[in-house]
């Protein structure tokens, strides 16, 4: 199971899951009232659950010679979404940053 957190704006939005059945399980945090992560993830108490990985979180990972840097360096398959999230969006274009949950 791998884990990360969610900011926004540098609030802590909620947490992102990925099971060890391959199951995404993204849940904002309780209390959590400012701006939702994304117009597809408005803020809810019910998580989101799904077999696919988010699409929102899949359009943060970088694409093109950034993405080959990534996988030369680091090792990672680009199929591996969650990995490539947790390795890549601690710093990324917008104001959502995510960052590993140990």
């Amino acid at each position: 199971m791998r884990k990360a957190k969610v900011f926004v704006n540098d609030d802590l939005a909620g947490s992102l899951i990925e099971n060890n059945d391959g199951l995404y399980v993204f849940t904002y945090e309780k209390g959590y009232n400012k701006d939702a992560v994304s117009l597809t993830l408005p803020i809810r108490e019910e998580p989101y659950k799904s077999e696919q990985f988010f699409s929102f979180f899949d359009g943060l990972i970088p694409e093109g010679w950034l993405l080959e840097i990534v996988k030369n360096n680091w090792k990672i398959k680009e199929t591996d979404r969650m990995g490539l999230l947790l390795a890549c969006c601690k710093d990324c274009i917008g104001n959502v940053r995510i960052e590993k949950d140990e």
